[in-house]
């Protein structure tokens, strides 16, 4: 649907009339975005009653297309509406959406994702914070990490086990968690670039309300597919520019709200290799003639051209109403091939100048960062390699991975995963106390070592290289 279709040109002009009503900029920011609310442009492909007006997704996107042009503040940014906010709609019931929803959209209250954990980022189904059942609600205990924004928020989407006796997919429940609680402790992570973006969460017997539950006991994991499916659109869409010559209080407060929101991620552009800033650099270094590096240059702009592609694509289906395709997984894998090429071209200009910081530097040290901060999109978001298995099982169709837990008893998976893990201050020291020893084995573990053990012994029988084909013999020193 595109705006000169009647139905887009009847909501958007009803839109323009509401906002020459309604707009005042001397309001409260927390004012207007009720008005907002109530009148469903707040988010309008939500449902109405719930903030929206149960638009297209391709009229939605107008409607936010006209708001900023009207010159007027939109709905909060981040993690409540892009995640909390659609997740609670779909799978929450109508007490949790009453209470939350409206206060989501007016950024009255803010949220978090507590989902990674130490052992189980990759694997997000092997997590090992356990909730328990107790008379008015759940003690949660584990530690999740990579949760950014957490020292603010005011609750988190959680992933805890409550049932460790099915099998890891099917023993996951979603919880609200307030976060202002005893139990919960923040601590943040010093990055290696200096930034401390993400932190870990410790919870231990943090209390989670019994009404706080998303969706059905056991079912989280339906739920956290839902979530991320929510991510990988949030992580493509940025908040549009402040508006030349915006004043008044709304404006203000929305001004002071994107710069704190935005205060973690101002390193994200460095993780994302700056590719705007190579040929400027390779220019300005006079090396716009060496050959190598008009090709990497060249590569690096086919790769990114590439991908702005396979994106307006993705825009498109999604405004047209189709299905999510493969673009999300290839979308993510492309930003971390081109982050990569965008660091080796700054790599071939700048040299080992390059890895100098602070005043005299390469961009006052901009290059640095960007080397140091590349390996992360990587990680965010799901692994490479996560990418690619999701690739080659959903899209290409190939078999799956093995996964030989899949199938096990949670509490019954190898490693003894189902335990909560505890901080190294609680850890006994077991030398001293003469207590190690070995723990028994289950007969199914003991089947999975064989079997493991199986494959390294074929393994070694096999040559040297015997994937390259035959060896070549090789010249001895000394002949002829």
């Amino acid at each position: 649907m595109t705006a000169a279709t009647p139905d887009a040109a009847g909501v958007l002009a009803e839109l323009r009339r509401w906002i020459q009503a309604s707009w005042d900029p001397e309001l409260s920011l927390v004012h207007w975005r009720e008005l907002l609310a109530d009148a469903g442009w707040a988010c309008p492909a939500w449902p109405r009653g719930w903030c929206g007006r149960s638009l297209s997704a391709g009229l939605a996107a107008l409607v936010t297309e006209e708001l900023a042009g009207a010159g007027v503040p939109g709905p909060a940014e981040g993690v409540g509406v892009g995640l909390a906010g659609p997740v609670l709609i779909e799978h929450g019931t109508d007490a949790l959406r009453e209470r939350f929803v409206r206060r989501i959209v007016t950024g009255e209250i803010t949220w978090c994702q507590l989902f990674s954990e130490p052992g189980a980022g990759s694997d997000l189904a092997g997590l090992t914070t356990r909730a328990e059942a107790v008379a008015d609600g759940w003690l949660v205990t584990g530690q999740k990490v990579w949760s950014t924004g957490a020292a603010t928020a005011d609750f988190g989407l959680l992933l805890a086990r409550t049932d460790a006796s099915v099998p890891k997919h099917r023993g996951i429940t979603c919880f609200v968690l307030p976060m202002r609680q005893p139990g919960v402790e923040v601590r943040p992570l010093r990055q290696m670039n200096g930034h401390a973006s993400f932190n870990e969460v410790f919870l231990d017997q943090a209390m989670v309300p019994a009404a706080y539950l998303i969706g059905e006991q056991g079912g989280g994991w339906t739920v956290a597919l839902s979530i991320l499916a929510h991510e990988r659109r949030l992580a493509a869409s940025r908040p549009g520019p402040v508006p030349a010559g915006a004043t008044g209080r709304a404006w203000r407060e929305a001004i002071a709200e994107r710069t704190a929101a935005s205060e973690p991620h101002k390193w994200y552009p460095q993780r994302a290799g700056r590719p705007d800033l190579v040929t400027g650099r390779a220019i300005a270094h006079g090396l716009a003639g060496d050959p190598l590096v008009r090709q990497e240059i060249a590569r690096l702009v086919e790769l990114a051209w590439s991908a702005r592609w396979t994106a307006e694509r993705a825009a498109a289906a999604r405004a047209a109403g189709r299905p999510p395709g493969p673009e999300g997984s290839l979308g993510k894998l492309a930003s971390s091939v081109i982050a990569r090429q965008a660091a080796r071209v700054h790599t071939l200009i700048a040299g080992p100048h390059g890895m100098l910081a602070g005043p005299g530097s390469p961009l006052d040290g901009t290059i640095a960062e960007i080397f140091l901060s590349v390996p992360g999109i990587s990680i965010a978001g799901g692994t490479d390699q996560i990418q690619r298995t999701i690739i080659g099982e959903r899209i290409l169709g190939l078999p799956r991975e093995p996964d030989l837990s899949r199938n096990l008893p949670f509490r019954e998976v190898p490693g003894d995963l189902s335990r909560p893990r505890r901080r190294p201050h609680q850890l006994p020291d077991l030398r001293a106390t003469g207590r190690c020893h070995a723990a028994p084995a289950h007969p199914r573990l003991l089947r999975i070592v064989g079997d493991v053990a199986a494959e390294h012994r074929g393994a070694r029988r096999r040559t040297a290289g015997h994937h390259l084909g035959p060896a070549r013999p090789r010249r001895q020193r000394g002949t002829g």
